[in-house]
Formats: structure tokens, sequence, C-alpha cells
């Protein structure tokens, strides 16, 4: 039996076939957390087993690897041809591997790692799919240094529209003093800054907002330290709210019974601290509470987005005390993937922060656009967003001299593709051929990045050519 795919999954499989059959080999899969990206990867991996190919799943978590077995299975994938682990087993193991047909990389922002590198540079002749919901990362080198494109998938504001994520309401209660987060050499924060820059005061609030927000829910709460995880759960089991505390110290035969108590809603709230974040099936959740603040916006979505699996009347609840949306919007921001994942000279901020404001009455935040007559959609309070003062500089105006910019421009651009025919061997072969004279699809690719061709020129050519 095989799974039934939702309209936007079957989308999603007929783009990525279309991109292969362009000659892109390895391309990122972006989709949101809670849309069945496994599903996705499971039909392909059934479609290609099917034709007796092999392929080859990689994840770095064990949750999360169970979980894919599982799917694939039940979707009917020939397992026997399918090798599936964990990127840490895999990657010491590679020269035994069997050779892939394709690879899946699941969580796919951590691709640029050695230990995924590794494996893929063994099997080259691989066509790679990579999964991720935020293909953004935290250090300066981006996803475009390892693929050749990107399928984004449909918005979370459509995805809820159209049913297949929950509604949510998002509440802020500033618990932190930002100016003291500090960041790491990963590009997050600091465990002694969060620490230092977090108000103690955090705990007596959590339980309030709780109550006051979503009593009764089950709720996952994010936090930034062990210490503060336990002391959490004390607070709310103080407070005759039934939670427990789960980190990477927990065995895992006791986090496993612990997880599936709160399943089994026995437990109101999981408290924890960076577990329940890539991949674990937590389908009760409600409510998420974030004691955590990150510099990741992989990491403040997987956060956020935890309560949002749908069910008829449901109304999701965030609780953020760490002012994560000032950094990255609320989920539901619309955000440009194909410009995130560009590696830049200097790096800009890949997801910049989507005008949204905060209701000072009942501290729900909205984006800008959702106010109505710049009021608050939820209590109608007038939202007055502080401004700046313009400071006005006078200066002289010059006309500018557009032949003379525009040979400027010109010249530039012949220096910039000089270097990079100079650093590029298979550019320096290509330049002095004509089309005709090009042997390979590897040539084809280098000729018409080097004339500016659009990426399907290559493939059209080697198509005529019965190349592909």
């Amino acid at each position: 039996m095989t799974f039934k795919l939702r309209p936007y999954q079957s989308e999603t499989i007929a783009k990525i076939l279309d991109s292969m059959r362009q000659g892109n080999k390895r391309i990122i899969v972006q989709q949101p957390p809670r849309t069945g990206k496994t599903v996705i990867m499971a039909d392909i991996a059934r479609r290609t087993t099917d034709k007796g190919n092999r392929v080859m799943f990689l994840i770095h978590r064990k949750e999360v690897l169970d979980q894919a077995k599982a799917t694939f299975k039940a979707d009917g994938v020939d397992m026997d041809l399918a090798t599936m682990g964990m990127v840490q087993t895999l990657t010491r193991r590679v020269k035994t591997l069997p050779e892939p047909r394709l690879i899946f990389i699941d969580e796919a922002h951590h691709a640029i790692a050695k230990s995924y590198q590794r494996i893929l540079k063994a099997f080259p002749n691989a066509y790679v799919l990579l999964f991720t919901a935020t293909p953004v990362r935290t250090g300066h080198d981006q996803l475009d240094k390892i693929t050749d494109a990107i399928i984004p998938g449909k918005s979370i504001k459509w995805l809820t529209d159209q049913g297949y994520l929950a509604p949510f309401q998002y509440f802020s209660m500033p618990n932190i003093d930002t100016t003291k987060l500090k960041k790491s050499s990963t590009g997050d924060y600091t465990s002694e800054s969060m620490d230092e820059a977090i108000d103690k005061a955090v705990y007596g609030d959590v339980i309030e907002q709780y109550n006051l927000h979503a009593k009764g829910m089950q709720a996952v709460c994010y936090s930034y330290s062990v210490a503060s995880a336990k002391m959490l759960a004390d607070r709310f089991n103080e407070a005759g709210i039934s939670a427990v505390e789960v980190d990477g110290e927990t065995p895992d035969e006791q986090r496993d019974d612990l997880v599936q108590q709160f399943r089994d809603q026995k437990i109101n709230v999981l408290v924890n601290v960076n577990l329940f974040t890539e991949g674990v099936d937590l389908p009760n959740v409600d409510c998420v509470i974030m004691v955590r603040p990150t510099q990741s916006l992989a990491l403040y979505l997987q956060f956020a987005m935890r309560c949002l699996n749908p069910r008829p009347g449901k109304m999701a609840v965030i609780i953020d005390h760490v002012e994560n949306w000032k950094r990255f919007g609320t989920p539901s921001a619309d955000r440009d993937w194909e410009q995130a994942i560009i590696t830049r000279k200097k790096r800009k901020k890949a997801d910049p922060t989507p005008p949204t404001v905060q209701c000072n009455q009942c501290m729900m935040v909205w984006e800008l656009k959702d106010l109505i007559n710049g009021c608050c959609p939820n209590c109608g309070f007038k939202i007055t967003k502080d401004r700046k003062p313009v400071h006005l500089v006078k200066v002289d105006l010059v006309e500018i001299d557009q032949e003379t910019e525009n040979a400027r421009y010109e010249a530039d651009h012949r220096v910039a593709m000089a270097k990079q025919i100079i650093g590029n061997r298979l550019m320096q072969a290509v330049a002095d051929k004509t089309v005709g004279q090009l042997s390979s699809i590897e040539e084809l690719k280098a000729y018409g990045k080097l004339h500016g061709f659009k990426p399907g020129w290559a493939w059209y050519q080697a198509k005529n050519r019965g190349w592909a």
C-alpha cells in the first residue's frame, strides 16, 4: 500500500523530476515543517527502487531515521535496495557502501558538513535531493556551494489557508536583555550569554502566560539549558500542571517512555533542551513556549511550528519569552528561499525580518499588513510603531552620464568574467571553442555559464545530441 499524496506533494515531485530533466543533479527541496517531506521522499524512493535502482537516505538524528525507515517501508520501498543510516555512521563505512542512483539528505541545511560531503564525493554520479524546511545556514557558506537548483515549497500562509497547517496566535512577553546575547563560532548564541541575558523572572512568567493563553493545552517548552529546563518543569508541577524535563542526557528508554506519556496526554508540558526540533513526531502539541533565543532561522521555525499540526477547530498558541519574532517575524512570514541559499562575499541577513509589530494591550504579534486600520485584529488596540527621527543632509545632486556608467559596468563585467575564467579550468577549455566543438555535458554547462545562457540551454543542447 502506498500513501495518497496531497496535491502540493505531487506538484513538488513533478518539479523535482522536471529539474532533473533540465540537467540538475543536486537539488534543494524546501518544504515547511509539518508538511510531510518524508512522504515525498518515500514516494520518489519507491519509484526508484521499482526500477531496480538503489537509494540512500542520510540524516543525523536516530529518531528521524527510525521514522523515515518506517515511512519508506510503509510506502512500498524495496528496503533491500535502500541504504538508510545516520551520516555519522555511514561516513565511516563509505568505502563499503553500495553505489546509489539517488541520495536523499534530510534536514539538508547540515549538508555542507564534512561528514556529508565525504559521502557525496564518493558517489559523484548519484542524483542528490536535499530536503529541508529552512535552506539557510547561520555560517557564511550557503547551500549554493554544493547544489544546482532549489525547489521552494508552498508558503506557510497558503498551507494554513488550505487546512494543511493549523492557524495560530503568537504572544510575546519579553523576559530577555538581548544586548547581553553573544554569538559562538557556530553563529548561534552561547549558553553563557543566554543564561546572563534571560531574566530569572521568566520562571514565574512562563507559568502565568501559559495559564492565561493556553491553559490545559499540550505544550512543548524549549529552554536554553538543562538547569533552566528542570527548574521550569518544577515550577509547572508546583502550579498543578503536569510537566517533565528531558534533555540529551536523559536515557533513551526513559525519554521514549516520557514522550509516549505526553502523546497519551498523561503529561501536559514537555520541557526540553534542543531535543524536539527536527523530525520527531508529536502530533498532539497545541502550544509552543520558547524560552530559548536563537539566531538560527531553522531552529526558530522548528520550535515555533511544532504546534501547527492541524485538527478541526484548532487554534495553536505560540508564546515567545525571548523575542525571537523580532529576529525572524512570525512563522507565516513570506521568505525568499532562492535568495537565502546564495553565499555572498559579505554575508547579508538571508531572511530579513518582515515588518512585524506587537500589540501592547494583548501582547499578540502580527505582521504589519494584517493590522486593521492600524489596530490589533485580536483586541482592537491602536498600535503605534516607533519611528526613528529622520536626519536630512543637504547634498548637491549630480547628473549621471549614462554612457560613461554603462561603459564602466561593461568593463567591470569583463574583468569579473576574466577572473572567473582564470579560476575555472573547464571555462578556460571552452573559452575559444564553438558550440559544435563542445564534447560533453560539463563543457556545455561551462560554455553556457561563460556566455550567460539560461541553465536549461545546456540540457537542451545535450538532449539534441542524444546525451540526455
